[in-house]
């Protein structure tokens, strides 16, 4: 008498679960996909040149308010030289040009002259204020770009909060 075969066993998982699996896997790259492009759309090329023209632009006003303090009061060019130097630096980093007007006979550089305050306390002060308003919009900046960029913000952000805190060290 021949021996009846042998019952089937599945080795694998079945047919079914394979179609529900590959069903269910491609819901969710299509969900993830969505979420992704929203991303890519916060950080894109032209949203991150946005941003960098943005931070140039802020070094370089930072920069005018250093020049104004500078000639308003030339005996703090010691301390303030090595400051400015930097924001030089992060408006190049930026892409800005990291210089300022040349002085002409125009009204803008009387109204910055005019707003700087009279005593040189008040105006390592003022630029503290600035330096550390800047820093804190660069902060909440680095959020909505891409790595690079975001990294670069960082770190002249912390810059400028240490630039705020070495212009007030006397203060205290």
């Amino acid at each position: 008498m021949p021996f009846p075969p042998p019952p089937r066993t599945l080795t694998g998982p079945r047919r079914r679960s394979l179609l529900t699996l590959a069903a269910g896997a491609a819901l969710l790259v299509g969900c993830s996909t969505d979420a992704d492009d929203i991303e890519n759309t916060a950080g894109s090329p032209s949203a991150a040149e946005r941003a960098r023209a943005r931070a140039a632009t802020d070094s370089e006003t930072l920069l005018q308010q250093y020049d104004a303090v500078l000639a308003a009061h030339p005996t703090l060019a010691e301390r303030l030289n090595p400051l400015r130097a930097e924001v030089v630096r992060h408006a190049t980093a930026f892409g800005g040009t990291g210089s300022t007007p040349s002085p002409t006979a125009t009204a803008a550089p009387s109204a910055s002259a005019s707003a700087v305050p009279a005593t040189a306390s008040d105006a390592l002060a003022g630029l503290a204020g600035a330096e550390r308003a800047l820093a804190d919009k660069r902060a909440k900046a680095l959020l909505d770009v891409p790595g690079e960029l975001a990294r670069l913000l960082a770190s002249v952000a912390a810059a400028g909060a240490g630039h705020a805190y070495l212009l007030t060290e006397d203060a205290k």
